[in-house]
């Protein structure tokens, strides 16, 4: 099963980082493939919001869309997204943000998890490669997605 993962230092506090990832409505201004987001429900679970949502990604002629439960845990600062419905087998990612007080900065280090297999071996084949790529490039489109609400690292 294709999995990546990735952990990077932003310039950027984990409570913030921890936002951008959570306005999940906002992805398809800048996220890789996404080409559209709709929140179909928001609870609370304790002192976590649980978000369940569709989001729709596209590249060339081929588009597909997915349900997706995100749980929001402010408190421990990480988001879990557990997959629901769609061209999945199997999907899971993870989001932690860790502040990194030692820097004397507002600085976090974010660490990013995807697991994904896809239910048909032809749209695995077709869009494998395309996601692994796209995935590469989540942490980079999430930093400078910070850096234009935030403003630039150091300068905020």
């Amino acid at each position: 099963m294709p999995q990546f993962s990735t952990k990077r230092r932003v310039g950027h506090s984990a409570a913030e980082m921890f936002d951008l990832v959570a306005d999940v409505e906002r992805y398809p201004e800048f996220v890789p493939l996404c080409r559209a987001m709709r929140v179909m429900r928001r609870t609370k679970d304790g002192d976590r919001e649980v978000v369940v949502a569709q989001m729709t990604v596209a590249y060339k002629l081929i588009k597909e869309t997915f349900t997706s439960r995100v749980t929001l845990d402010r408190e421990r600062l990480q988001i879990l997204v557990e997959y629901l419905d769609g061209p999945f087998s199997r999907m899971e990612n993870q989001w932690h943000f860790h502040p990194a007080a030692e820097t004397g900065e507002a600085t976090c280090d974010v660490e990013f998890f995807i697991a994904y297999e896809f239910k048909s071996r032809t749209l695995g084949l077709l869009m494998g490669a395309m996601f692994d790529a796209a995935f590469r490039r989540f942490a980079s489109a999430f930093e400078h997605r910070a850096d234009l609400v935030f403003g630039r690292a150091g300068t905020a």
